[in-house]
């Protein structure tokens, strides 16, 4: 069943077009897959996360860009962020608030 549009990060930008660009640009870097959806969220499974935080920092910003609710009202730095949930990270969640 089609449980219809999915209008995750509505609250920071209604342009889902870019949302899966940068996802299809994650699986072919990354291996990542999309493994849930929520109303607000979006779940994903990474095969190849970046391992060092060099890597793994210039990532948080493309997470960043995408979601900064993440950063904002997470870890409350790109840096930290990179650090706690890119680096070696096998899932990423992200939410929009």
């Amino acid at each position: 069943p089609d449980p219809g549009p999915w209008d995750g990060p509505c609250n920071h930008t209604n342009d889902t077009e870019l949302v899966s660009a940068v996802l299809r640009s994650w699986a072919e870097r990354f291996g990542a897959r999309v493994v849930g959806v929520g109303t607000d969220t979006l779940l994903v499974s990474v095969a190849r996360p970046p391992r060092d935080l060099e890597h793994a920092r210039a990532l948080a910003v493309e997470h960043f860009a995408v979601c900064p609710d993440n950063v904002w009202q997470g870890s409350g730095s790109v840096r930290a962020y990179a650090e706690e949930a890119v680096a070696g990270s096998e899932h990423w969640a992200f939410w929009w608030d």
